[in-house]
């Protein structure tokens, strides 16, 4: 026996997709129901737990062989309910997961999805969400069903039947998804990666239940004054409802299409009195937002850390990681320069306090969601990130001699992007300088093709650029980085010409091969990038373009076109997430406990003998196939994790 494919059916009282996998299988009534299994791709077997079959023997010990390989679609879920079935944690060594293998080639992140696009011979059984509603999770208490609150197999024999079947099906489906995507086999050191990634969702990460319990009560205490101050001025009955507090507005002789964030800034600094303090009221309202410490409570498991945060390969056109459940990807900023005071007057319950100290409490919760994360005793944090990655990659590639001279020394681009394109020494452009404004704002907004409108949307307008300085600043900023540019336009021809002629070709070092309906770019790393079924057409600005299929901005499969800029966009971002992967197995085959990575970023669990410096200089070293690369990370300590 060399393989195994696996897929189990389960049930908990605890919610999955609110608490993620790790929590699911705490709850004291959760059971693996149903087990099926293939072995080297042979016939399917289903053993049904629930009603007294038992795993053979030797399938129980195959799945403990490190040596045999177990395959499942989302191979995290099947591990860890099985790690919880038999009472032994899984080690995910020997665990692949053809749900990243999909997401490596572009394909959908569901069996059903990656099914339909690869044309596996054997689909996902259509009624399957039916059958999980009804077996896997709570029912709902009535007379007709005797005010039971699980559905059994003696509810309906049938149905059990067809769940039975469902379950050999997605077996059957995982086994003709892989037999699809075995000419384009991962990476050893993607798996690897994945290795790493399970591992590190596997310690998880220490959470402040106190803080987050208390953070909640504040919020309660604060929503209901500030709904209650504006049922005093409004006499509305839910001045929280837009279609309530618009037609309230109107009765005052104000007139909105919204109240979003934009419109009710733009309405309170155009009026005054009652109407001012509920629009100021609704901000605050606005924010005052415990969704992230309620996902805590949701996700932490009994030790008090909290798992399943990071999905690997979550956004499947790069390779980038994205987060889950709490969504560490996108926690609130923290300005407030005495963070630990606010954060003791929280655990304390003084939100007395709290409401004399700060002009807004909401805004201090939100700010104090990232240190509700906290090392276990006798640690702290360290937290460390690599500096403007993004744009030290792009140079590198492209090529852009003045920029990896900056990188090289004293890494100033913002003042370094303004002289170079103003013409004027670098030492003359301080920090507070409009120059330098500029030179950031040019920088952040320009590097993958924007012009006009990329300047607005990163804010060029509020930061005090005028409308006539922006087309003359893309102009200027496009010349000082010719390289770039060309870059850019070099990628798009490569593209173009290889699904055009369906030959490989080459720039910069990026590889162009197109393989069985795949355009493939092949990235220093040796990792490929996939875009499925590309074809050239007219785009919606009348150029010819390369047009794939893939997940676009409605969450659907869909098809999308692209070019040079975006291209350029994809395979940055991809060489970035590889710098990341290389610098966590490096600080992990050093020994040390990574708890969470966030972007570029990584926290360690540490002891007080290991230091910020010698992190930074782990993740700063350059991996082979990039030797040349100026990579640089800095980092700081702390007691919880928040931004420095």
């Amino acid at each position: 026996m060399k393989t195994m494919h696996i897929d189990v059916e389960t049930y908990s009282s605890v919610d999955l997709a609110k608490s993620g996998v790790y929590r699911y299988v705490e709850a004291e009534d959760f059971e693996v129901m149903l087990f099926a299994y293939s072995v080297d791709g042979g016939p399917v077997y289903v053993i049904d737990l629930v009603n007294g079959e038992l795993i053979p023997p030797e399938i129980e010990q195959a799945i403990f062989n490190e040596d045999v390989t177990k395959w499942a679609f989302n191979a995290q879920f099947e591990r860890i309910c099985l790690s919880k079935h038999f009472k032994q944690d899984l080690s995910p060594v020997d665990w692949r997961c053809t749900m990243v293998w999909s997401a490596y080639l572009g394909l959908p992140l569901s069996l059903e999805g990656a099914a339909m696009v690869t044309g596996a011979d054997i689909q996902k059984m259509s009624e399957g969400k039916d059958l999980i509603r009804f077996f896997s999770i709570p029912c709902r208490p009535t007379k007709t069903n005797g005010g039971r609150t699980r559905n059994l197999k003696e509810h309906d024999p049938n149905r059990w039947e067809n769940f039975k079947v469902y379950n050999k099906r997605d077996v059957e489906t995982e086994i003709a998804i892989q037999d699809k995507l075995s000419k384009f086999p991962m990476p050893e050191a993607e798996w690897d990666n994945y290795y790493l990634d399970q591992l590190i969702n596997d310690r998880g990460i220490k959470l402040d239940l106190k803080l987050v319990n208390q953070a909640i009560k504040c919020d309660d205490l604060i929503r209901s004054e500030l709904i209650s101050r504006m049922k005093e001025i409004t006499k509305l009955e839910n001045p929280n409802s837009v279609k309530q507090m618009r037609e309230w507005l109107q009765t005052k002789g104000v007139e909105t299409d919204s109240l979003n964030k934009a419109a009710v800034t733009h309405l309170i600094e155009s009026n005054e009195g009652e109407i001012k303090e509920v629009l100021l009221l609704r901000r605050q309202l606005a924010k005052s937002s415990v969704k992230k410490y309620a996902a805590m409570e949701n996700v932490v498991c009994r030790d008090g850390r909290a798992r399943g945060l990071i999905q690997f390969y979550g956004a499947n056109r790069t390779g980038r990681f994205a987060g889950r459940l709490i969504q560490v990807q996108n926690l609130p900023q923290n300005h407030i320069p005495d963070l630990d005071e606010a954060r003791a007057l929280l655990k304390q319950g003084n939100f007395e306090a709290l409401q004399i100290l700060y002009e807004s409490v909401p805004s201090v919760l939100s700010q104090l969601i990232r240190t509700a994360f906290v090392p276990i005793r006798n640690n702290r944090f360290i937290i460390v990130d690599f500096s403007a990655i993004e744009a030290r990659v792009i140079a590198w590639i492209a090529g852009e001699k003045w920029r990896n001279e900056v990188f090289a020394s004293h890494g100033k681009i913002y003042e370094a992007s303004a002289a170079q394109m103003f013409k004027v020494p670098l030492d003359e452009i301080s920090k507070d300088s409009p120059l330098r404004q500029k030179g950031k704002i040019a920088e952040l907004a320009l590097g993958y093709g924007g012009s006009v409108g990329a300047l607005k949307s990163m804010g060029a307008l509020s930061m005090g650029l005028e409308e006539h300085e922006l087309k003359p600043l893309v102009d200027v900023w496009r010349q000082s980085n010719s390289k770039i540019v060309k870059f850019w336009w070099d990628v798009d021809r490569a593209a173009k010409e290889t699904v055009r002629q369906r030959k490989a070709h080459m720039t910069h070092g990026i590889k162009f091969e197109y393989q069985s309906g795949i355009l493939l770019i092949g990235l220093p790393s040796g990792r490929w990038l996939s875009y499925v079924k590309p074809k050239l057409g007219i785009n919606s600005f009348g150029n010819e373009s390369v047009s794939y299929e893939g997940i676009g901005a409605t969450k659907k499969w869909e098809r999308i076109f692209s070019y040079g800029p975006k291209f350029v966009e994809n395979i940055v971002q991809a060489i970035s997430r590889d710098l990341l992967c290389f610098a966590l197995q490096r600080v992990h085959d050093e020994g040390y406990r990574i708890v969470m990575h966030v972007h570029d970023e990584i926290v360690i669990e540490a002891l007080n003998d290991v230091t910020v410096e010698y992190i930074s200089d782990l993740m700063s070293e350059s991996p082979p196939w990039a030797e040349t690369l100026e990579l640089r990370a800095d980092g700081f300590d702390t007691s919880f994790y928040k931004k420095d």
